[in-house]
């Protein structure tokens, strides 16, 4: 079984991306546009974001495999944890 894999879809430090990596296969998407984030989203098993994402209900019905999102920082105000919740996020 091949590990998860995981979007750092924003910057955080190096030690935490090296943690990731001893557990999980992970992509740095820093930078992404809004339209490669949607595209690309239904890869990924989890994706960590601070408070530039947005995971908004359209975002996350496109998010097929996602089981977890995780959030570097206070508040999760910028994730739809109705939608998040109803999908088993």
């Amino acid at each position: 079984m091949s590990a998860a894999k995981v979007l750092v879809a924003e910057q955080i430090g190096e030690s935490g991306v090296k943690l990731l990596r001893e557990h999980f296969e992970v992509e740095l998407g820093a930078g992404w546009s809004a339209e490669e984030l949607d595209a690309r989203i239904g890869e990924y098993d989890g994706i960590l974001i601070r408070s530039a994402t947005q995971l908004d209900r359209p975002r996350l019905e496109r998010a097929r495999r996602l089981r977890v999102v995780g959030r570097a920082g206070v508040g999760v105000d910028n994730v739809d944890a109705e939608a998040a919740t109803k999908r088993g996020i």
